[in-house]
């Protein structure tokens, strides 16, 4: 049985987990608590991070590097255009997002407020959650830029990088951190890939000690 060894509330665990799902790749979920010592988990990956992916007795890591062998593998349904310069600015996305947005936004709210009590690190730090509630605000915005001349965030497709995105916005979203009325083009494309079928196991996440709120689950928020 193929296995994703991941953990609910990690973007970079949502995007593989939406990827399998759009191609339809059937996977075992196993939870793992990474941040705990665990010899079996670093040898399936050294670096010790979560999503790894079990496939055909090997086993793969490193979100991007995992979703673009899928791609290739497994090419229908497609989530790269065809076109180098189209392909480009998905991985440009999707590099925003990993890189930059996680620096700058899901790693000063996500981390702060569940993780930390989750590993038994401590309190939120005030300013960090500061800085990412102020950050997100920039992104939403050039989301929203985006989304006013293209119909997706990388062109006339949905592609990875509208994966990459909403990844990390569910899980934002899971603890009440995204202002959705900020951008209405954005809650829009944001309401379109909550509603598609590879979305639901997503939905279903609980986190034990963080409910999430009423409208995460709600298709029409």
């Amino acid at each position: 049985m193929n296995r994703l060894f991941h953990f609910p509330l990690s973007p970079f665990s949502r995007k593989v987990r939406l990827t399998l799902a759009e191609k339809r790749i059937e996977v075992e979920l196993v939870e793992e608590r990474y941040w705990e010592p665990n010899q079996d988990f670093l040898r399936r990956n050294p670096a010790g991070k979560v999503p790894v992916l079990r496939l055909n007795n090997r086993f793969l890591s490193e979100s991007q590097a995992i979703c673009e062998y899928l791609e290739e593998t497994v090419p229908n349904p497609p989530l790269f255009p065809r076109s180098p310069d189209e392909r480009f600015e998905v991985r440009r996305l999707c590099a925003w997002f990993d890189d930059k947005f996680h620096h700058e936004v899901t790693s000063k709210l996500l981390y702060e407020r569940v993780n930390k009590k989750i590993m038994g690190l401590g309190y939120p730090d005030s300013k960090n959650v500061k800085s990412g509630a102020q950050k997100i605000k920039y992104h939403l915005d050039y989301m929203g830029w985006l989304l006013d001349q293209r119909r997706w965030l990388a062109g006339d497709v949905m592609t990875l990088a509208d994966f990459a995105a909403a990844a990390h916005l569910s899980c934002l979203d899971y603890i009440s951190d995204v202002d959705w009325n900020r951008a209405a083009n954005v809650r829009d494309w944001y309401a379109k890939i909550k509603s598609r079928p590879s979305f639901r196991s997503l939905l279903a996440d609980q986190v034990p000690g963080f409910p999430p709120p009423r409208h995460y689950a709600d298709l029409d928020f």
